[in-house]
């Protein structure tokens, strides 16, 4: 095999471990330390976390040294992020196909024109390829004077998911540079009252700590989870016998600490992690969030609650009433999956049993209570990994053809 065949393999072999582990922004502009005020925006907004959601993206990044009035503090957070939508394209835009432009220019739709916020078109971004071989993007509502921004080179791409472009400037756009009122405040208390979650909300109120923690999150990104007051009712006996440790860690447990439409949770599949995650170490406090048709359901591998009804969902915060308790691996023992039946057997033919020995294993207790009960243990360690979800799958199916592939080019 020769070097040009190896570097190919090589490459498609780098593409598909990324394809079955899917990409994180922040890590990848983390490499590139000339972008570094770019990615800390991406953090700062909560867009990195949409990005790694998504599929098929383009991010038009911009260097440290070009930011202009980015950098300089002029806009508030839910401004940026409208600046910085704009700045995600919707589609997959690699170098290659920048230059192949069947017409010479086309137009992407962004963030920002799919957040819904951006009024007709004005979220579309012209790409346009010019003579020489220089490319330029141009957001649709820049006014006449507004000079375009450039193509300066790749950063990062992984056909056909993903590509990280540096421009010369951030994009002008009039429609995202508009000031966005603040949200209005949310009382918490009053808000799962009203609807579904009187008894939660108690339980938060009477928690400082908690309460504080979740009331400090709801402004930059906050999903909560609020079982209905029967849920609550029905749970109360363990959650009296938890210590004051566990009672804080199982309510914070509900929480995630970024905003989740109900359009993104019916459209998406995979692990969240929690207040809980980030208040108590060397614990994970998180679960799988699932979703067939129209059902949302949120797996701990202790229980399974589904979402029942939506209370608020309106960027940054949203509240979605569940149907049963959250109980985290950490604090109760997993659920036992039941054994399959064994197959019958063919006829034997008879022999003489043999005595049982006092080794002989005890038959499995069949009690319910076990996986109820609460349990000091920590179970992360045992956890099952089995329950991947369908993108996942997805994208190790994707690398495995990406694999055959390269053995095919290398024969």
């Amino acid at each position: 095999m020769d070097l040009r065949r190896l570097a190919a393999v090589a490459a498609l072999l780098a593409a598909a471990a990324v394809a079955a582990d899917g990409y994180n922004i922040t890590k990848i502009l983390a490499e590139h330390p000339e972008y570094s005020q770019f990615n800390k925006l991406l953090t700062e907004t909560r867009l990195a976390g949409d990005i790694n959601r998504r599929r098929t993206i383009t991010v038009l990044v911009v260097s440290n040294g070009d930011m202009g009035a980015l950098a300089g503090g002029h806009y508030t957070l839910p401004t940026l992020r409208h600046i910085l939508e704009m700045h995600i394209l919707v589609d997959y835009y690699g170098a290659k196909k920048l230059h192949q432009l069947s017409r010479g220019d086309t137009a992407s739709s962004s963030m920002f024109q799919e957040s819904g916020s951006a009024p007709g078109t004005t979220g579309y971004v012209n790409i346009t390829q010019h003579r020489g071989g220089r490319v330029s993007f141009t957001a649709e509502d820049a006014a006449d004077s507004a000079t375009p921004s450039s193509f300066v080179k790749s950063v990062k791409e992984i056909p056909y998911d993903l590509a990280v472009l540096q421009i010369s400037k951030p994009l002008s756009s009039p429609e995202a540079e508009a000031p966005v009122a603040p949200p209005a405040p949310v009382n918490i208390t009053e808000l799962l009252s009203k609807k579904y979650c009187k008894s939660f909300a108690g339980l938060l109120a009477a928690n400082a700590d908690v309460f504080s923690n979740i009331n400090a999150t709801k402004d930059n990104g906050l999903t909560l989870f609020c079982p209905v007051d029967a849920a609550v009712d029905a749970f109360m006996p363990k959650f009296k016998n938890l210590t004051a440790k566990g009672k804080a860690a199982i309510l914070l447990y509900h929480a995630v600490p970024d905003y989740y439409s109900l359009q993104l949770l019916k459209s998406n599949s995979g692990k969240v992690s929690t207040l809980a995650t980030s208040s108590v170490a060397k614990k994970d406090y998180s679960y799988d969030v699932q979703n067939e048709r129209d059902t949302v359901t949120l797996d701990t591998r202790v229980n399974t609650a589904s979402v029942t009804a939506t209370v608020k969902d309106d960027d940054p915060l949203a509240v979605y009433a569940i149907s049963k308790f959250l109980q985290p691996k950490e604090l109760f023992k997993v659920a036992e999956d039941l054994a399959p039946a064994p197959a019958p057997e063919s006829p034997k033919k008879k022999t003489k049993k043999k005595p049982a020995t006092t080794s002989a294993a005890a038959a499995p207790s069949d009690d319910d209570s076990a996986a109820d009960s609460p349990d000091d243990a920590s179970a992360d360690d045992t956890a099952d990994k089995a329950g991947a979800a369908p993108s996942v799958l997805a994208r190790w199916m994707i690398a495995a053809a990406t694999v055959a592939a390269a053995l095919a080019l290398a024969a």
